[in-house]
């Protein structure tokens, strides 16, 4: 697979596969048994996958609270079961909190990121955290106090990189003034269906920030609202033999070079076909009649 990359020389440069693989939805079912989890692992480490992302909320939402942290003991027993560290970049992020009932809430408190941080490190089971990202700006808390704090963590060296999630041009701008190189990328939801993170790609491009784009493939599961509302997408699949959704992430990757999609994947062959994407070169016709669909 091709690589692309993420970090500088301050903070460490890193080539990781052109496609990633997000992490959510490993737990998220409470029916996926754990062979078929490792087998996924296992898949996209072969099909050259090597940026995995999980979040400390992360986990099946009838475990209440509890569900903080799942995702991330789940990930890194896999890991470690697989005997593949050394192999990723294990991303995770913090800023979320779950509640009673499958809830979510944000807490961008000096205090709640600070012990997130530590908590993270522990279930991870590492002395420091690759890629630590700031979940979701939180209302209640100015950008500019949760920028000073990432510094306070980046400075800490519990994280080698620092990354935002879900952050306008205005909050990456603050933030990349404040933290330098110590920010190295953004991953905001971007997909056929929702594309208003292009602005934001362009400013990673400028900053020389990697953009992860969640929830990729956003729009294309569903074999009717692709035919409705993405015909092009499904014409150019059905031209090229290939899915959809290898036709998203290549257009995905055609916007930009910083760009990493994540696509979810619960099963190796899922990740073995996004994988594939990275692999697809979209002619400049094709390009245009995408871009405009």
């Amino acid at each position: 697979m091709q690589t692309r990359e993420i970090g500088n020389d301050t903070v460490g440069r890193v080539q990781v596969g052109a496609i990633g693989l997000g992490l959510m939805t490993f737990d998220q079912s409470g029916a996926q048994p754990r062979e078929q989890l490792l087998d996924t692992v296992r898949a996209a480490l072969d099909a050259g996958v090597t940026l995995l992302d999980t979040a400390d909320a992360y986990g099946p939402g009838d475990l209440g609270a509890d569900a903080q942290g799942a995702n991330e003991r789940l990930v890194a027993g896999l890991l470690d079961e697989l005997g593949v560290r050394d192999q990723v970049l294990l991303a995770t992020k913090g800023g979320h909190v779950r509640a009673g009932g499958g809830a979510w809430a944000l807490d961008s408190s000096p205090s709640h990121l600070r012990a997130a941080v530590d908590a993270s490190l522990g279930r991870l089971g590492v002395d420091q955290i690759a890629l630590w990202q700031h979940h979701r700006p939180d209302p209640k808390v100015p950008y500019e106090d949760v920028v000073g704090t990432l510094r306070e963590i980046a400075e800490s060296g519990k994280v080698a990189r620092v990354g935002l999630s879900n952050a306008d041009p205005a909050q990456i701008r603050l933030a990349h003034s404040v933290l330098g190189e110590s920010l190295v990328s953004v991953q905001n939801q971007f997909s056929p269906a929702f594309r208003t993170s292009l602005p934001e790609i362009e400013v990673c491009e400028e900053l020389g920030l990697a953009f992860l784009p969640w929830s990729p493939l956003g729009g294309l599961s569903d074999a009717k609202e692709l035919a409705d509302k993405h015909p092009a997408f499904a014409q150019v699949a059905q031209d090229r033999g290939v899915s959809a959704q290898q036709v998203a992430l290549a257009w995905e990757l055609a916007q930009s070079p910083v760009v990493v999609p994540i696509p979810g994947a619960k099963r190796p062959q899922s990740i073995t076909d996004s994988a594939a994407a990275a692999d697809l070169e979209l002619s400049a016709d094709e390009l245009a009649a995408l871009d405009a669909s």
